[in-house]
Order: C-alpha cells, then structure tokens, then sequence
C-alpha cells in the first residue's frame, strides 16, 4: 500500500507535465505563426468572412470579406509549408512546396470547377501568369532599379526558365489552333458528339497535360537533383545562409520565410515542428476551403450586381489573393538588390502555375468528370504569347533597369483594360 501511495503523486505529476509541455507547444506554434508576417492581421477577416457567409450577408459583403481573408491564410500556408521542408530535407522539401505552394490557387480552382465555374479557373489561372510576369516583375525592375544604373541577375537560370514558360505557352497555343481548325461541333440532345471538336479538344488538353506535368517533374529533379548547384551557386551573393532554391518554382511556399530571414533580419530562433507545421497546413487549409467556397459562391451575383465580368474578376482580381505574400517579398528584395530572388518569385510563380497548377486542374477536372481543358479564346492566348514574349526579352539579358519595368508594366495595365472591356459570352 505506500508503495501505491509514493507512486500516485508521480502518476499526477506526469500528466500535469504532459499537459504542460502540450500546451507550451501549441502556445509556441501559434506565437510563431502568428508572428510569421505582419500580413497576419489581416485574419481578423478569416471570422468575419465565415459570419457573413452563414449569415447570408450581402453578395459584396461576402465576396470582399473573404477576399481579405484568404491573403493572410495564403501567407500561413506559405510558412507552414517551408517550416514542415526544412524538417524533411531539400528533395522532398521541394516536392512538398511544389505541392502546398500554390494551395490557394488549387483550392479555390478545385471548389469553383465543381460549381461547373470553368470560365473562373481558366481566367485565374491565366490572372496568375500575367499578373506575376507582367504585374510583379515590372515593380521589381521599378523599384530595385529607380536608384540604380542597372541591375544583374544569373542569366542562365533565366533562360532556363524562359524556355519552360515558352513550352507552356505551346501547351496552350497549340489547343487554340487545333479547335480553331476543327469544323462546329454538331450537338443532339444538348451534347456533343463523340468525334466532335468539343470532345476531341478535351481529350488532347488532357493528353497535354499529363506531358506538361511529366516536364514539370523532370524540371524538379533538374533543379534540386541533377543540377542543383546551379540553382545554388548564386545564393552567397544574394542572402546569407539563405538558398536561392527555396524561391525557385519547386518551391512556391517559401517566399515569406526568405523575406523575413534573409531580408528584414528577423530571423526566428524557434521554429516549427513537424506536428506543428502540419497542424498549420491542415488548419490554414480546412479554413482557406471554406472561405473558398463561400468567394466563389458569391461571384454569380458579383457579376450581375456589378455588371463585371467573371473573366475580369478570375482574371485580375482572384490572382491578387494567393499571390499577395510572394508579390510583397518579390518587391523587397529588388529594392534591396537581391534580382536573382525576386526573378526566382515572380518567374518561377508563374512558371508552376503554367506548367503545373494548370495541367493539373485539367486532370481534376477530369477525375470529377468537368470539361477543363487547356483551350483558351484566341484573344487570351494571343494575350499570353505576348505578355511571356516581351517578359523573355527583358530578362534574357541578365540585365534590368527601371524603363523595362515601366514596359512590363504598361503591358499589363493594357492587358487589365482589355478584359476590362471583353464579354463573356465570347470568351468560350
């Protein structure tokens, strides 16, 4: 019996210290977090958007409250994601950010396709692409160069991924013209028939697709495999103790950790575990799912109140949310000179967006038996030749300089007021 009695105290004892250490941990992780980026205020939204979508609130109401919402929770992906790959080493790191990089953007695209809002996903999709190469490379040239003659970046990791936004160009051009060459599709009853350019066309973007992620996996093992010091030799010159790989495309989450570690000098002591970075990634996830699914619920009645287009808003008003963190730190590290990391943002976005967020929401949407695919009108694919045409001439030079940012800039502010004016009814 006293041997039963010493030892309770020690059974208590135990569990009080478990329940301690359990909750310093999740205390530790939200101070973290929260402390991530000062984009982070902006969750007071992330309640709100959730509130006036239960509550049925207006349209406007619900669509701009979620809008806020999703950009701090796309900055909590972003750090969740980098904090979980420096605990699983580069290679898998990178596959994970290739993955989460870009969750909201794959999050709001999967919850719109099942709405059947193909319009919305391909227009964000093409938003993303533009307003990265054309919108956020421009204010790189404007504000790192403003101050300086000219500017340098490696001019061989440019070029590479020069080419693949060339390729990914291809994959959707070539779509274009093939159903652009193929006579009316004849209908019964409502739907196509087999054999027909609708058909035809749907199974060529999937046959696409599946390519255009093969490449997308080769350029993975590329970049952090076969050659990986290519992509890293540049970082002595850029950041210290900062690799220049965790802002290239295989890694779209890390944006925000390289601007606060590499950048504003507040680098954490403390970092993540891995349970506490999953807890992050499956929280910020879940709710940016709901957030989602209310924005794109409410876009119906956007377009009819406001008498906008889907077009315009997927095209230039979606993309600003999951890209708002990298388009802040691509901004901020050409002000300070570092042109290696803010091409690696803005470039490398709109790469895995084009070569990998696309081809994958046509196979999504295969999988749940919606027709997306890679066809896109002739005047947005026109629009995407020109905008990766004269993004390619600026960089392929390895030099930049404000007047080129100005250029890029203008491109997009014409691109902006064209779709501006563009119907949608003919934008199929």
């Amino acid at each position: 019996m006293p041997l039963l009695d010493d030892s309770a105290p020690l059974l208590g004892s135990s569990r009080q210290s478990k329940l301690s250490s359990f909750k310093t941990d999740v205390f530790d992780t939200f101070n973290i977090t929260i402390r991530s980026s000062q984009v982070n205020y902006l969750l007071v939204f992330v309640p709100l958007g959730i509130i006036a979508g239960i509550f049925e609130w207006s349209s406007n109401a619900i669509f701009w409250i979620n809008f806020c919402a999703i950009v701090p929770l796309a900055s909590l992906l972003a750090f969740a994601t980098e904090e979980l790959a420096e605990h699983v080493g580069e290679t898998l790191g990178g596959l994970l950010n290739a993955t989460f990089g870009n969750a909201v953007e794959l999050i709001v695209s999967i919850i719109a396709l099942k709405e059947n809002q193909v319009r919305i996903v391909q227009a964000s999709m093409l938003g993303s692409i533009l307003s990265n190469l054309l919108l956020v490379l421009g204010m790189c040239f404007v504000a790192g160069g403003i101050t300086r003659v000219q500017q340098t970046f490696n001019q061989t990791v440019a070029q590479t991924m020069s080419s693949l936004m060339a390729l990914a160009t291809a994959g959707l051009l070539i779509p274009a013209a093939f159903h652009a060459s193929l006579p009316t599709p004849k209908e019964k009853h409502g739907f196509p028939e087999p054999g027909s350019s609708d058909d035809l066309i749907l199974s060529l973007s999937r046959g696409v697709s599946i390519i255009l992620l093969t490449i997308y996996i080769l350029y993975l093992v590329f970049q952090l495999k076969t050659h990986k010091a290519l992509f890293e030799e540049q970082s002595s010159h850029d950041t210290d103790d900062v690799m220049i790989t965790s802002a290239l495309p295989g890694s779209g989450g890390s944006a925000s950790n390289v601007l606060e570690e590499g950048i504003l000098g507040k680098a954490e002591e403390k970092h993540l575990t891995v349970a506490g970075s999953l807890s992050v990634l499956v929280g910020a996830t879940i709710i940016v799912s709901i957030c989602a699914d209310y924005l794109v619920g409410s876009i119906d009645n956007i377009v009819e109140s406001s008498g906008l287009s889907k077009t315009f808003i997927g095209l230039i008003i979606i993309p600003i949310v999951g890209n708002a963190a990298e388009h802040v730190t691509a901004i901020v590290v050409a002000m300070k000179d570092k042109m290696d990391l803010a091409i690696g943002v803005a470039v490398g976005s709109s790469l895995q967006i084009a070569v990998f967020v696309t081809p994958f929401m046509v196979i999504i949407g295969w999988i749940i038996d919606v027709p997306m695919s890679l066809y896109f009108s002739t005047f947005e694919t026109a629009i995407l030749f020109i905008s990766v045409f004269i993004s390619n001439l600026v960089i392929l030079d390895g030099e930049s300089n404000w007047l080129e940012g100005a250029m890029l800039l203008g491109t997009y502010l014409i691109v902006a007021l064209a779709f501006f004016y563009y119907p949608d009814n003919v934008a199929n």
